[in-house]
């Protein structure tokens, strides 16, 4: 007896000598700041879920949901968070830079048209005569042909005016112009954070008035799929768990979001959030299929929709778009 006990403590003193399993270093970038909807990741970093799958992720910021695209194209980022409509003309653009989209985030995407209510733009058509403000690389302005189109909108007598990301909030607080487009989420709360109250403030959800189109999906370097596609499967498998984990909590959720972003404030955060849980992650659609996968036939749809707003070479296909083969099965994705 003494001897098998003899021979269990060198095992276990062998084990305890091991070096533990290397994980392998992964960066991902976001589209945006720190702010409320990042949220899955940083739940995902905390729980440990990436741990799990032998992954070292760093999270870091990103220039917006379009102009990320490049840095995962480069190589500098394997992994990103950003539009899949972008990505479609990127690919037209770039077609030896085969980014792919690989989990589907917000189901329905967050571009929207704010203005104030004393504007009176309470419909599209209400836009006719008005001022708005975009910023010329902003994922929601974009969409501004084919919203035109879905809405019968004249062109010609809305006036846009190329306004930066910094002032874009202000300059519609300050009656500078009648309306901007950006994220839902972000130019509602960035409103707020200017001391505009919330019953002053109307948000025009693009999605709810004619398009089809996804938002942002966990995007990959093709090279990095290729060479290391249970690295993928592991970083969609962990991440869907963080958002899982967020949409039940989203309280506890967003002190993950805290922990990075000091300064921001709690309560706003976690209204952001909030918004974005409910009008763009968690959809009926999700409810019934689960999160991370996509509609094929409502991809191809919203594929002929960029098409309105971007002249094609060479148009994709959804599944040149998207691929499901890196998501876990649909029973481990409910919400």
């Amino acid at each position: 007896m003494s001897l098998m006990r003899s021979v269990f403590a060198a095992v276990l003193a062998t084990l305890a000598a091991a070096p533990a399993l290397a994980e392998t270093d992964v960066k991902f970038a976001l589209d945006w700041k720190f702010e409320g909807p990042s949220a899955p990741y940083f739940v995902a970093l905390d729980k440990g879920y990436y741990k799990a799958e032998g992954l070292n992720v760093t999270i870091d910021s990103g220039p917006g949901s379009v102009a990320g695209i490049a840095r995962v194209a480069a190589g500098t980022y394997p992994i990103g968070f950003f539009d899949i409509n972008s990505l479609m003309k990127f690919r037209d653009q770039n077609p030896d830079k085969k980014v792919v989209a690989v989990q589907m985030v917000y189901d329905e995407p967050p571009f929207a048209i704010v203005s104030l209510k004393k504007t009176g733009i309470a419909k599209p058509k209400d836009l006719e005569g008005k001022i708005l403000g975009a910023p010329a690389p902003d994922g929601a302005f974009a969409q501004w042909k084919a919203f035109v189109k879905e809405n019968g909108i004249d062109a010609e007598k809305v006036k846009i005016e190329n306004i930066g990301f910094p002032v874009r909030e202000p300059m519609l607080a300050d009656g500078k112009v009648d309306a901007i487009t950006g994220f839902s989420f972000s130019s509602f709360f960035n409103l707020r954070q200017k001391g505009v109250p919330a019953d002053d403030i109307a948000v025009m959800l693009m999605s709810k008035h004619g398009l089809v189109l996804y938002g942002n999906a966990i995007m990959v370097n093709p090279d990095f799929a290729k060479a290391h596609p249970e690295v993928v499967k592991g970083f969609v498998k962990a991440t869907i768990k963080g958002i899982i984990d967020t949409a039940k909590d989203p309280k506890g959720a967003i002190k993950s979001v805290m922990k990075r972003n000091e300064t921001a404030d709690e309560a706003i955060e976690l209204a952001r959030l909030e918004m974005a849980l409910k009008d763009n992650i968690v959809t009926d659609w999700v409810k019934a299929n689960g999160t991370g996968d996509v509609d094929p036939a409502r991809l191809a749809k919203s594929i002929e929709q960029v098409g309105i707003t971007y002249d094609f070479k060479a148009k994709p296909t959804a599944a040149d778009i998207f691929t499901s083969e890196f998501l876990p099965p649909a029973s481990a994705r409910k919400m």
